[in-house]
């Protein structure tokens, strides 16, 4: 059973709760603890699109990021109230366009170091046309204050 609190707890959820993950219509299954991969996907609409009308590459960007990050913190023990999940480097190759109404990212963990988590992500549509590859790193560090207006932080608070 999911836990609300939690959003990288077990079910079918929606990016709802980041402004841009929702503009996108992203949707995932949160994985088990302990699995090494996760799938986002996304619809292929005009919130998504760039000037050409054709799907803007850093939507894809954020769909890969959002399924790395996914991959990630499930392969490894992150506390999302103790720490921040954050990427240190992504490479995206984009290779083509999609075919279909959706396209999914499917990322796996390739190696959990003491630092640097890496990933790599495979996005495709649903007739597994190659949309882009990705070559991704995240680190888990001390829990970050946040940007957002009007969240004030208390002295001692943690920050990278």
């Amino acid at each position: 059973m999911s836990d609300p609190e939690d959003p990288t707890a077990g079910g079918r959820m929606r990016g709802a709760d980041i402004p841009l993950h929702a503009l996108l219509q992203l949707e995932f299954e949160s994985p088990e603890p302990g699995s090494r991969v996760a799938e986002v996907r996304m619809p292929v609409q005009p919130g998504a699109f760039g000037f050409t009308a054709n799907l803007h590459g850093g939507a894809i960007a954020t769909m890969v990021d959002l399924a790395c990050a996914l991959a990630a913190a499930r392969s490894t023990d992150f506390d999302p109230y103790k720490q921040s999940l954050v990427t240190a480097d992504m490479h995206v190759r984009y290779l083509g366009r999609p075919r279909t109404a959706n396209v999914i990212a499917r990322a796996e963990v390739v190696r959990v170091g003491s630092q640097l988590i890496v990933v790599e992500c495979k996005v495709r549509d649903e007739e597994e046309h190659i949309i882009a590859v990705a070559d991704f790193s995240m680190m888990i560090v001390t829990l970050r204050r946040p940007l957002a207006p009007g969240i004030e932080s208390e002295p001692g608070d943690p920050e990278l």
